[in-house]
């Protein structure tokens, strides 16, 4: 496969010399990233895709006469790391799932909100009109997925995680050849289409970001949890074609991507607020089935607040509430509670997995019934 040219960053970033002058090598690879997309899917892409679920499903040595765009992509993804640890994974999976709860609020009152603070990150999604037009199948597409990575073995080379990894990452191939395609996909302001940096900030968003609204939500991890959260995610970035320059390990790695997302941003435009609006809808909906119905939208616009700051906030035009301050009072107690739980019930941390990993299930399926979602990933769709 030939080498890829490195072109000049996108003209809509921001603050470009000052991300090379505060983060040296890490700025100039992140500023060149913006280039970057996957090569090894986009080639299966161009050649077409078709054989792509059959080489998951049945292996890619079954296929007679697969394309060898084809077999090079399923080479990448069976010749693992040595690193790859798939206990670990299931360690960290673990974590995640017995805070389920927890979890989804922090993606999508954390994550998704400090996605959406750079506009072009968030031009896919305007452009597809993918999220605004119907944010709660968007969410249970998201949520069918990350069950499928955190089900013990998810990752294994037959698992639901791996073969739903796979899927996302050829469905992001899709979109940058079609974007790419469009007219009015503005190349030299906003660069590639999904490009590695941003792939990396997608990893920040489910791990590094959700965990610290989680432990502001009192979800408390030991260090070595924390360690195999990081593996798991450091695992799935490798699958769904993060380039190992990009690929984070530790928290410092999160670290630098946060910032230099955050740097380079040329802060939000009517999409990403649409996008907000429609995802804070939906949280609202999901929030008043456990509270009176008026309160559930100033709950959530206070959690967004709390979790990514008044600043960002203001440029998404999420409305100010003294729900910002509910983690405050939550998160000491929350904490407090698990912890009584885990220390005079024996195996309480076992026990709290459990029970927690058996309700994602009929959870996601009253979701799908009640909102009429009959597939996996919108791939389903096509």
């Amino acid at each position: 496969m030939p080498a890829q040219v490195a072109l000049p960053a996108p003209t809509a970033l921001r603050n470009t010399e000052l991300a090379i002058a505060r983060h040296g090598e890490h700025g100039r690879r992140w500023l060149e990233g913006m280039t970057r997309g996957d090569p090894l899917a986009d080639a299966v892409v161009e050649d077409g895709a078709a054989l792509v679920r059959r080489a998951i499903a049945e292996g890619v040595e079954r296929i007679e006469d697969a394309p060898d765009s084809l077999l090079a992509l399923f080479a990448a993804l069976e010749d693992r790391p040595s690193w790859m640890d798939g206990e670990r994974c299931d360690r960290g999976a673990a974590c995640l799932a017995r805070h389920a709860r927890a979890y989804g609020i922090a993606l999508g009152s954390a994550s998704l909100i400090a996605g959406a603070q750079n506009t072009i990150a968030g031009k896919p999604l305007t452009f597809t009109g993918r999220y605004a037009g119907n944010a709660a199948v968007r969410s249970i597409e998201v949520g069918s997925w990350l069950l499928a990575v955190t089900m013990p073995a998810g990752l294994a080379r037959h698992g639901g995680g791996f073969e739903h990894t796979v899927r996302v990452r050829m469905i992001h191939a899709h979109v940058r050849a079609h974007l790419a395609r469009r007219p009015d996909w503005q190349m030299e302001r906003w660069g590639v289409p999904i490009p590695q940096p941003y792939m990396a900030f997608t990893l920040a968003e489910f791990c590094s970001i959700a965990v610290r609204a989680m432990a502001r939500l009192g979800v408390r991890y030991s260090d070595r949890e924390l360690e195999d959260i990081l593996h798991l995610w450091r695992c799935v970035g490798h699958l769904v074609g993060v380039d190992d320059d990009f690929l984070p390990v530790t928290a410092e790695d999160y670290g630098q991507i946060e910032a230099l997302y955050a740097l380079t941003s040329p802060g939000s435009d009517e999409g990403d607020r649409r996008f907000v609006a429609a995802l804070t809808e939906f949280q609202a909906a999901e929030l008043a089935r456990m509270l009176p119905a008026r309160w559930a939208p100033a709950v959530v616009h206070g959690l967004q607040r709390a979790f990514v700051g008044d600043a960002v906030a203001d440029d998404l035009a999420i409305p100010d509430s003294w729900c910002k301050h509910l983690p405050l009072v939550v998160g000491p107690v929350s904490a407090l509670a698990y912890g009584a739980f885990d220390r005079l019930v024996p195996r309480g941390k076992e026990r709290r997995t459990a029970r927690a990993s058996r309700a994602r299930v009929p959870e996601l399926e009253r979701l799908r019934d009640e909102y009429g979602v009959a597939h996996q990933l919108v791939d389903d769709e096509e």
